[in-house]
């Protein structure tokens, strides 16, 4: 009886000892995993935060362009268009120019014309005849300069205003020019960004 219960408390000793033994083994094991497990979905966490933030940017980018490159397509008609208008405003500066010329030409011709008939009517030596013919045509001449003088002013104002009208075409075609260039700008800008941050 004695030997028996000095067999079991001997088994038990052992028993206690194998599984003491263990004990701070398994302790270990179930405490180090935890921390590397946190660590790794903390570093996951940041780096799907940074991926996200990436593709944001990347979207915002990218509809900046997209805005910017329509834009300048936009205003690249517009500056096609104000370019014909600019040269159709130039051409009627052109052609009010040449007809103020041809006015003011046509005056002075007349006017050298008028004084030439009148030193003739003055002239003794002129027979009654060609004198009356001068005196008659006279007026018909004076009143023909007097159109031209008329005519003259009228062109001049078309000239006026044809060089307004040029001058503020041109200003609106130098306004888009500068709209246009902006956007290149922007345009340049992103794809060298673009091409530095290619992720």
């Amino acid at each position: 009886m004695l030997y028996d219960d000095y067999q079991g408390v001997e088994d038990r000793i052992h028993w206690e000892a194998a599984h003491a033994s263990l004990l701070p083994f398994d302790s270990s094991f179930l405490l180090i995993p935890a921390p590397i497990y946190g660590q790794s979905s903390s570093t996951d966490s940041q780096t799907l935060q940074s991926l996200l933030a990436e593709v944001r940017q990347l979207h915002h980018d990218l509809q900046t362009t997209t805005i910017a490159a329509q834009r300048a397509q936009i205003l690249l008609y517009r500056l096609q268009g104000q370019e014909a208008i600019v040269a159709r405003a130039s051409q009627r500066l052109d052609d009010a120019r040449a007809r103020l010329t041809e006015v003011q030409s046509n005056r002075t011709k007349l006017t050298a014309d008028i004084k030439k008939y009148e030193e003739l009517v003055s002239q003794i030596e002129n027979s009654p005849t060609d004198r009356k013919q001068i005196e008659d045509l006279l007026p018909q001449l004076k009143a023909k300069l007097t159109a031209l003088e008329n005519e003259e002013q009228q062109r001049q104002t078309r000239e006026i205003e044809a060089e307004d009208e040029l001058r503020t075409e041109r200003a609106k075609l130098g306004e888009l020019q500068v709209q246009l260039d902006r956007l290149e700008t922007i345009l340049e800008g992103s794809g060298q960004q673009s091409a530095t941050n290619p992720h």
